[in-house]
């Protein structure tokens, strides 16, 4: 069995901080556009029934896109979820990192479906009516704020680190 020196054990730890820092961000990232698009989803297509995700077609096509939508952002959170367990498991959650992860996804989700979506690809505008400016507005600001904040949270986690020790279990 090799005995590490003190340098290889400060590398070991660095590259794991980096390693769980990345999966703190990702794991926030992909909650916070599965969460996003669910409540877009829940909210504006269904209750509100404002739009479908695809609404240049017949009214079926529009409620089957809305399902196809309904499971990426399913399959979004679910997939967050467990790497956010693991990260627990692991003692590496990062909370402040996780949650500007968790503000970026949402808002560049938002930020990509009010630009993208509704304006560039015309495939749904989030009401129909004759003054959507006000809704684009309001949707783009909120989404702009949203990676704001997310940012500022993850610009503030470089100078920190995050509480307890990341436990390797790789080899157990």
């Amino acid at each position: 069995m090799a005995i590490k020196n003190k340098d290889e054990n400060i590398h070991s730890n660095v590259a794991n901080l980096s390693v769980y820092s990345n999966r703190n961000l990702w794991s926030g990232v992909l909650f916070g556009i599965g969460l996003s698009a669910f409540i877009d989803e829940t909210v504006f297509h269904q209750l509100l029934h404002w739009h479908h995700f695809y609404d240049k077609s017949t009214t079926d096509v529009g409620l089957i896109s809305d399902g196809l939508f309904h499971a990426f952002s399913w399959f979004s959170t679910i997939g967050s979820l467990f790497m956010l367990a693991d990260l627990r498991r692991r003692n590496a959650l990062w909370h402040m990192k996780w949650w500007g992860g968790k503000f970026l996804g949402a808002g560049g989700f938002q930020l990509y479906d009010g630009t993208i979506q509704h304006k560039l690809m015309r495939i749904h505008q989030i009401r129909y009516v004759e003054n959507v400016v006000v809704y684009d507005l309001v949707w783009n600001i909120l989404a702009i704020l949203m990676v704001i904040i997310g940012l500022s949270l993850i610009v503030r986690t470089r100078s920190r680190q995050p509480s307890g020790k990341a436990v390797s279990l790789e080899h157990s």
